[in-house]
């Protein structure tokens, strides 16, 4: 199931023609999969879950791009440890054509970002709901993204305009949720799996974060948030579950210092993750 399934023209269409739909489409190259990372509530790890996505997916030799869809809390440039780079913005055709030139990491992923456009990352933006989702449109098909296996959209918590402007107009393939072991988190969470049912948008699955932490002494995982099983909380949003994610200390003191990329590619932790992201795309 894809964002197609919402075209009234799908029956003649059969997917083959995106370019005469209603979906905003890249100018610049081809995209394959486009998958949105979101969760009902901030601060679960969306962020984290799309930069460990995009690695793993990078290291199993896919062509690889992040679209920071958090226009007003972006942090996918410090994730990647490239906060200090700005890609570049190049006049194409007429004059109010642009083109942006996306800012690779270290293993090359693709990475688009407003604070990677912007002069600075503390600079806020203090936009109204059009501008940002308009501003997010163009971050989106005016990227020179060249070909792409993945394009993968870290999206902003909750259901308003970002959300609703990626469902609606993206040829998404389906969404991840991302969600922590509380039951307070868990009926938020639960609102975008509502809206997203209520799209008919694709639900990959659930990836549980903050799951446990595991004692450097014993090897025990000690569940600090709730008692409920990752499976439970998966049952309760009615999801396949994803994988569910320790606090990983080591992953954090990796992010501080911009070696994120290169931990997660040699962490092991993490592969199961794609695995069965990868079977239940399928």
């Amino acid at each position: 199931m894809s964002s197609c399934d919402n075209c009234s023209s799908k029956a003649a269409c059969n997917g083959k023609n995106k370019n005469e739909c209603n979906f905003v489409l890249p100018k610049y190259g081809g995209i394959k999969h486009i998958v949105g990372v979101m969760s009902g509530k901030g601060g679960v790890g969306k962020s984290t879950v799309t930069g460990i996505l995009a690695v793993k997916l990078k290291n199993a030799g896919y062509k690889v791009g992040v679209l920071d869809g958090d226009i007003t809390g972006p942090s996918m440039p410090r994730f990647f440890g490239i906060n200090d780079k700005r890609a570049d913005i190049v006049q194409v055709g007429g004059e109010q054509e642009v083109q942006f030139l996306p800012v690779e990491t270290s293993m090359g992923i693709k990475v688009i970002s407003l604070n990677l456009l912007t002069e600075k990352e503390e600079q806020p933006v203090i936009w109204r709901g059009p501008m940002i989702t308009g501003v997010l449109k163009q971050m989106y098909s005016d990227t020179k993204w060249e070909e792409l296996d993945y394009l993968l959209i870290d999206m902003p918590p909750g259901t308003g305009d970002v959300a609703l402007t990626i469902m609606q107009q993206f040829p998404l393939e389906g969404v991840v949720i991302v969600s922590t072991p509380q039951d307070m988190v868990s009926m938020i969470v639960k609102k975008v799996v509502i809206m997203a049912e209520e799209m008919d948008i694709n639900i990959i699955g659930v990836v549980e974060n903050m799951s446990y932490v595991k004692c450097s002494s014993c090897g025990e995982n000690i569940r600090l948030f709730s008692k409920k099983s990752a499976k439970e909380q998966a049952q309760y949003l009615g999801l396949k579950l994803l994988e569910e994610m320790p606090i990983n200390s080591e992953l954090v003191e990796s992010m501080e210092n911009g070696g994120a990329e290169r931990y997660i590619e040699y962490c092991s932790e993490y592969d199961e993750l794609l695995n069965n992201f990868e079977v239940a795309l399928k």
